[in-house]
C-alpha cells in the first residue's frame, strides 16, 4: 500500500500559476495534485497530440474553483466538491481558481507530462 501527500509528491510542471505534483502510488496508478490559476487553458499546450487533447484518463476530485473541459462532444462544467471521471480526449480550462486531485494510469500520464513539459518548456 502507498500514500501520499501534496507535498511529498514532486513537482512535475510549475510556472504561470499551473503546478502539477505527481508520484506513483502503486498498482500503475499516479496521483497528480494540479492547481490552475484562473483563466489556465491547457489546450494550446495540448497541440500534437492526438485531436490536441489530453489523451489520458483521470478520477478525481474537484478541491476549489469551476473548470470547463473541452471535448470532441462538447464542453462539460466541473465545480468544487465533485467527483470525476475524465475520459481520455478533454482540454482543461481554469474558469475560477482550481485545485483538485486526480489518479491515472501513470503511463499514460506520464506522456502527457512529458509533452506538456516540451511545449511549455
Amino acid at each position: 500500500m502507498a500514500a501520499t501527500t501534496r507535498n511529498e509528491a514532486p513537482v512535475a510542471i510549475e510556472g504561470g500559476g499551473v503546478e502539477l505534483r505527481m508520484k506513483e502510488v502503486g498498482g500503475g496508478m499516479s496521483v497528480g495534485f494540479v492547481r490552475f490559476p484562473q483563466g489556465a487553458d491547457m489546450a494550446p499546450a495540448l497541440t500534437g497530440l492526438p485531436d490536441g487533447l489530453c489523451q489520458c484518463p483521470h478520477w478525481g476530485y474537484l478541491l476549489k474553483g469551476r473548470l470547463r473541459m473541452r471535448t470532441a462532444g462538447g464542453d462539460e462544467i466541473y465545480e468544487a466538491g465533485q467527483a470525476f471521471y475524465w475520459a481520455p480526449g478533454h482540454a482543461p480550462e481554469a474558469l475560477e481558481d482550481c485545485e483538485y486531485v486526480d489518479f491515472s494510469p501513470t503511463k499514460e500520464f506520464s506522456e502527457v507530462v512529458d509533452h506538456l513539459k516540451a511545449q511549455l518548456g
